[in-house]
Parts: C-alpha cells; structure tokens; sequence
C-alpha cells in the first residue's frame, strides 16, 4: 500500500518534484477451456458427526466447476467458490460461499477462524476505528459512513448448521466491541492433510469509502470484503517451533496475511456497470435476469478484490518482456483520466519488465489496473493480487505521482503478492522492499531521485521494523519506520555489499522464497549467503532493534605556533567527535581549513567517541561527520557540524566558504 496522508501526500509530491489475449497465449499458458480439469485439494471431509439434518434450501457457489489444468505454483490451502450481487442503491453486497481448507500441519484442529474485516467499521468502537480515529492515508471516516459484515449462515457440507457455535474472538486488545475474528468451533477435528469444506451466507452493508473498501458515488471497491479464514501456520514456517493459527484483529496500521489457494467468483450487478477483479473472466460477462453476470478465476493468489463502476473507460493492452511470457494490461479508467492511458501503460509495462528481471517472473495472465473517482480516493493506491488502484482522479494532468504509484502498486505483486509474508507482524519485509524497488525503478526510468538523506530526517523515533504495526508509538512512527526506514536499511545494506550484492541478495530472496510466506530471518539468511558473512550484529542493531546512529562534532580545539628560522607559522588542532546512537562503522569526518583546503579522515566507529590531531600551515575552521550523508540510518544532523572558535579576522576571510559550505549542505538536502 502506498502511505497517503496529507503530510505524506506533500512529502512524497515534493520529491518529485526537487483475459484477453490472443487464443494462443492462453493456449500456451495451459488456460484453454476445452482442457479445464479439477485441481482442487482432495475430497473434502465433512467435519460434522451428528445425524444429519434435513438439507436447508439455499443457494451455495456450485464446487463442481472445474478450474483450469495449471501448475500448482502454491500450496493452495484454501479453495473458495463465492457467488456475490451488487444492491448499490442500498450500498449492500448479498453473498455466499463455500469454502475448502485443506490442514497444512500435523496436529488435529477443531476450530476455524475468519476474518470479518468489513466490521472494523461498524461503530467508534472497533479497534481499527479507535487506533485510526477514524482516519486513514488522509481521508476521514464520512459521517454516517459505517459499514459491517453480516453472516447469515454457516453449515457443514452436509447442511449441519454452525451458528452456534461462532464466537468473536480479541486476542490482541481484549476489545469486545471488536468483531474483525470469528471463531468457529468444528464438531469434528481435522487431521493433517484432511479437508474441510464449510458453507457460508453472508451480507455486507458497504462503508462509505475511507480505507480500501466501500462506495462513493457510483464506484465500488470490494476489498477485505468475504469472511476470509485465518492463516494456519505449520512449523518451520517464518521460523516458528510450534504450529497453530496466527490471529490478529484488524487494526489501524495493519494489512493482511493470508493462504494461497483457488478463488471462483460469480459476482452480479446492474446491465450498466462493468467489473473488475482479481483473476481472469472465465467467459464473457452475460445478462440474465436484469441483472449483469461476472465470473472470476484465479489461482496461485491468497485475496480476491473486485471493483464496479457504470462509469469505467476500460482499455486493454496485451504485453510480453523476456521474464514476462504473456500479460493482459486492462485499464478501468476514470473518465478524468481517459486521455491517460498511454501512460498509465507505460508505467505498467515499466514495472513489470524490471520487476520480472529483477525478482522474477511475472506468473499471471493478467494485471489489472483501477482509477478511482477523486470521491473513491479512499480505495485508491492499494494492491490486491493481479488487480491494483492508482490514486483517485484528481488532476487532468497530473505529474510523476500517476507513474510512483503504478509502479509501487505492481511492485506489491511480488513482495506482497508472491511472497505474502505476514504484513500484521512484518509488514516491512513488503512496504520496504516495495518502496526499495519504486525508487530504483523511477530513477532508472524516469530519472526522478529520491532524495534519502531528507527522507531519514523523518525517521524521528527509531523503532524495530519486525514489531506488530499497531505497536508502533508516536506520531507516523509505523509509516516512518515501515516505509522509509526499512527502505533505508536496504540502501545502507547496499552501500556495504555493493550494488551488485545487493542485486544478488534481493533476487535470490524473492526467487526463493515466492509463494512461501517468508520472515525477516530468512531475508537475513540470503544477505549472509550471498555475502559469505554474518550479518547477526548488524540486523541485532538496526533490523531487530531501533538502532540509529546519533554523529556529534563535540569539541575543536585549537594552538598555534610560532614560526622558526625559515618555517612558517603552524597550527594545530584537535578534534572529540562521538557516537550518541548505535555503533556505527567507516564514518568518514571532513575537516576544512582557512585557506580552503579539505582533507577527510575515517573513524572506524569503535567505541563511542575519539578525537582526531590535524596539523596544517592554516588554522583549522570546522569538522563534519558524515558530510555526504551517506550514513542513512542517521536522522539527526545538526550535531554533525561544528565551527572551530577562530579570531576575528580569520573568520571574517572565511565567511564567504561557510557560505559555499551551507549552500552545499542545503542543496544535499534538497527535494
């Protein structure tokens, strides 16, 4: 997700400134209808034990309809099949689901659970709208905008009812007017490797859009919109010793987390408004009943999004780049933006051409790209898989901004998207490797720096980048560690192995651990096997704590020397610089003279201060650490830089290079 307060919004603005292919490709992707097979996980087994009911008459989404014959690139834990209608005069999503889950541990589980996410916006009172309040990326929750998720039904596959034994859960905050978990309690355990297959009914009354999901106007962003089963995590994954279910509320800072699994999802709304989701179409869109019908596909993904709008300029472009086989870019345009397209396409095809180059692949047919309202600005600048949003339209023409965010968006496909790691508890593993990559990229394409040193100086309270979001404290703390100082951890690991280290690392990181939920440890494991060292200390101080190094000039003390015989007069100086932060290795330290001259010296950072002896022909007139800012852990500077205490007349003649020395300064720290 793209951060996107107002404050956020002027920063990041500043720094710019200062399916449809041909037959073929589908063919060859092993999409053709004509060979469409199960692959699905096994039979499921019901989990109900009692005598069976007499069968309910209701509607559930038909298992029977038998996905593509793919590569399974995915464990596919989780297989839902989801029939959904748009009601948008009430705002409303009416909707069933049967969902199966295949046990990926050992131990026997006898309960499920689902997140509620549309609930975070049920009241003031939910945990979400208490750690927000009731603010998100610079909207506000509109005045009677609240929204909430129903369930109306839930059985086993036999039609035993489950109701009752439902129970919302709060394991993180006690908040009992937090629904966001339900438990669900199985008659009958699952072994490992068995499946399970539940029924669910469920209605959503859509919140007015202010985080992701709801309705403005007549656009619809369906995100976080089904109960969605909680991640079981078997040992060994993320480093864990023990297997179980990982469960988190739905906060303020948080996103997801989720299994990889199969989605098939019919979703109906009114003739006029046009769909885009997650997945392929798996055929044309029909009428039937006076209503509009959908049907999505998608495997090998652990969410499912969709977006409707009467008002959509769609526009498709069929793509391929050497680690690109074949892609669909479709284009649901604002119609402020309909003149755009060109370079929404471009920014797409930017990104995924270095993206696959760099960290693999691109393994899906199609990528789909929504423009919200500037009303639906809310939903905006978010990934989902194989489906993101820009920012709403607000500007005819607008600047760089309209490529950032395209690119950041798609380079959530793959931290966020191929690799899923666990963004509740180390959400930088996404947002700072995403953030990494849009940097490089729109400096490489289209020559926009961002300027890093001024981007460190955000970084006020310096905290762990593997703590849970909503344990962040401070003002911005979670966006300003998350997103910048996680990002900047990458450059200085960067800026200790290399570029092409760190291209190595990067790459062998995401080729490895796609599709395989990876922790911060394991990124650590592939920085010390492509650099053939430990890196325990290093990621002890700055990765696993909030390590920052704090540089200071604390002393410049000078004397003079008479001249004898044929010398001329010398002086001398001596210079106490120390470390008030965590250690820090090869800081350079420049020491400037009267007469102009510069010479610079390196302090191999080992205790927490030292003290530098110069002798030169001219008194020395200041010491700097650091003067190129290449140190971006640091985010305090003003103590970098001392002046030496001089006599009046040497001052005055060297007032003019203090000058050049402070415009230097400013403009290393210019947008």
């Amino acid at each position: 997700m793209k951060p996107h307060s107002l404050k956020y919004t002027l920063i990041f603005a500043m720094l710019g400134v200062i399916l449809l292919l041909g037959g073929g490709i589908w063919l060859k992707a092993g999409h053709s209808p004509a060979a469409w097979t199960a692959a699905a996980p096994k039979e499921a087994k019901s989990p109900a034990v009692i005598p069976r009911q007499q069968p309910v008459q209701s509607t559930y989404p038909e298992e029977a309809m038998s996905p593509p014959e793919t590569e399974a690139l995915s464990q596919r834990v989780v297989e839902y099949h989801m029939d959904v209608q748009l009601l948008p005069d009430t705002g409303t999503l009416t909707a069933s689901e049967t969902l199966t889950w295949t046990h990926p541990g050992k131990k026997p589980v006898q309960e499920l659970y689902f997140h509620l996410y549309p609930n975070a916006f049920a009241s003031a009172d939910t945990t979400f709208m208490k750690e927000s309040g009731g603010k998100l990326r610079g909207d506000s929750m509109p005045a009677g905008g609240y929204g909430s998720i129903t369930l109306t039904d839930l059985r086993t596959s036999e039609g035993v009812s489950l109701m009752q034994r439902t129970q919302y859960v709060q394991p993180d905050d006690g908040n009992v007017h937090d629904r966001t978990l339900l438990k669900v309690h199985l008659p009958q355990p699952v072994n490992g490797g068995e499946s399970v297959t539940v029924r669910l009914k469920f209605e959503v009354k859509l919140p007015k859009i202010f985080a992701r999901m709801g309705t403005a106007d007549r656009f619809v962003m369906a995100g976080q919109w089904f109960p969605k089963l909680s991640v079981y995590e078997p040992a060994g994954r993320r480093g864990l010793k023990e297997e179980g279910w990982n469960l988190h509320q739905y906060h303020g800072t948080s996103e997801f987390y989720s299994d990889f699994g199969i989605y098939n999802v019919t979703i109906s709304v009114p003739p006029g408004y046009i769909v885009a989701a997650t997945g392929f179409p798996v055929k044309d869109a029909r009428l039937a009943q006076g209503r509009k019908i959908y049907q999505f596909y998608a495997d090998d993904v652990h969410d499912f999004a969709w977006a409707a709008s009467p008002d959509f300029v769609v526009a498709e472009k069929a793509f391929s780049a050497p680690e690109v086989p074949g892609v669909r870019i479709k284009l649901y345009l604002d119609p402020l933006h309909k003149n755009l397209q060109e370079r929404y396409f471009q920014a797409a095809e930017a990104a995924l051409t270095a993206f696959s180059k760099w960290y693999g692949p691109y393994p899906y047919s199609t990528l789909s790209i929504v423009v919200p309202p500037e009303s639906g600005n809310g939903a905006g600048g978010m990934e989902y898989p194989t489906l993101i949003t820009a920012f709403g339209a607000a500007e005819a023409s607008p600047g760089t901004s309209l490529e950032r965010t395209i690119i950041h968006e798609i380079g959530h496909q793959y931290f966020y998207g191929m690799l899923a790691s666990n963004e509740f508890e180390e959400a930088w593993l996404d947002e700072s490797f995403t953030s990494y990559a849009e940097d490089r990229l729109m400096e490489q394409e289209y020559g926009v720096a961002a300027s890093l040193p001024l981007q460190s100086s955000l970084v006020s309270s310096s905290q762990p980048l593997n703590l849970e979001t909503w344990k962040y404290s401070g003002d911005d703390a979670y966006t300003r560690n998350v997103y910048i100082r996680g990002k900047l951890v990458l450059k200085d690991i960067e800026r200790i192995t290399g570029a092409k280290n760190m291209d190595a690392i990067l790459s062998a990181y995401a080729r490895k651990y796609r599709f395989k939920h990876p922790s911060t440890a394991d990124f650590q494991k592939i920085v010390e096997k492509v650099t053939k060292q430990s890196w325990q200390t290093y990621f002890d101080r700055y990765v696993y704590a909030g390590g920052a190094p704090d540089f200071a000039v604390d002393d410049i003390r000078l004397s003079a020397s008479e001249a004898g015989g044929s010398e001329a007069p010398g002086y001398k100086a001596v210079v106490d610089v120390s470390n008030k932060g965590t250690l820090y290795s090869d800081v350079p330290v420049k020491f400037t003279f009267s007469d102009g001259y510069t010479v610079q010296q390196y302090w191999n950072g080992e205790g927490k201060s030292t003290s530098f002896e110069l002798a030169y022909k001219a008194p020395l007139v200041s010491a700097e650490i650091d003067p190129m800012h290449s140190v971006l852990l640091e985010s305090r500077h003003l103590n970098n830089f001392r002046m030496a205490g001089l006599e009046e007349r040497t001052l005055s003649r060297w007032t003019l290079s203090a000058t050049t020395l402070l415009e230097t300064l400013l403009g290393t720290l210019g947008w």
